[in-house]
């Protein structure tokens, strides 16, 4: 077996980013060739991914990135097991090229994004890698895309919940963020009850009739009852008609309509791990 120096071992550890330990009997293994010790790292990194195949990943971090155009957006996010492995360099790191190939590229999907190539290996390959290096399963948790004629993001401070609102026009950024923000605070189902998914609706409804049944309600009032119960849920799960959480003598719409007439919400997309 070929002696390993201390400057080989260090040698791969930049090459890959692997530990000390690891690049040490991964030379070892490979009789000091670098290329064939190089697979042995990422073939580690598979390992252990099928070995955790079953963990949850709930933590991790959202980024959220809009183009330079202004008019394209992503977001993504790359899920851990743990806090500790979240918040290392490398983590973020890895969070950001992600982000960073996605709003490039702006693929179809998570597999499209997986399969772009960042410095010579692909995202599914770096993922592989830091999996090996960390011990931990890593996954792709989300990746959303939105477009539009003025977008503004926003990233809650502990990187695990972010949103981006489109707007029809460009408004002030600061009410853009105040948007941006009640989309990350109180969740909506959809932009308004026009666009609210025929699903959700029937859901709310059918809760609304078993809730009027509970309450020994007539039958022949019933669906009145659920009707009105749904005209609250509207108001209470739709952006545009939310109360405005910075004011809530107002809704989203109004305020909107009091920082510009003519600008309108077109789209919104959010994400948390916690949810």
């Amino acid at each position: 077996m070929a002696e390993i120096t201390a400057t080989e071992v260090a040698k791969l550890r930049k090459m890959t980013g692997a530990g000390m330990m690891d690049c040490k009997n991964a030379l070892g293994e490979a009789n000091g060739d670098f290329t064939r010790a190089q697979e042995i790292i990422r073939e580690k990194g598979k390992l252990v991914a099928a070995k955790r195949a079953d963990r949850e990943t709930t933590e991790g971090a959202v980024i959220a990135k809009i183009a330079s155009c202004g008019k394209e957006g992503v977001i993504v996010a790359l899920g851990c097991e743990t806090d500790f492995v979240a918040k290392t360099d490398d983590f973020k790191k890895l969070s950001n090229t992600l982000a960073d190939a996605a709003i490039a590229s702006l693929p179809a999907g998570k597999a499209e994004l997986e399969a772009l190539v960042v410095d010579g290996s692909s995202i599914s390959q770096l993922i592989s890698d830091q999996t090996g290096k960390s011990g931990e399963k890593h996954v792709i948790a989300t990746y959303e895309k939105i477009s539009g004629d003025y977008l503004v993001s926003y990233i809650h401070m502990n990187s695990k919940l972010a949103t981006i609102v489109s707007f029809n026009k460009t408004i002030p950024t600061e009410a853009g963020k105040d948007v941006a923000m009640q989309v990350a605070a109180m969740n909506p189902v959809s932009l308004s009850k026009n666009d609210c998914p025929a699903e959700i609706i029937e859901r709310e409804l059918q809760i609304g009739r078993e809730q009027a049944r509970q309450d020994n309600k007539p039958e022949n009032i019933i669906e009145k009852i659920a009707e009105g119960k749904l005209v609250k849920f509207f108001k209470e799960s739709t952006l545009t008609e939310q109360d405005f959480i910075k004011d809530q003598k107002i809704t989203v719409a109004q305020y909107l309509k009091s920082v510009d007439p003519a600008a309108v919400i077109t789209g919104f997309i959010r994400f948390s791990l916690n949810d």
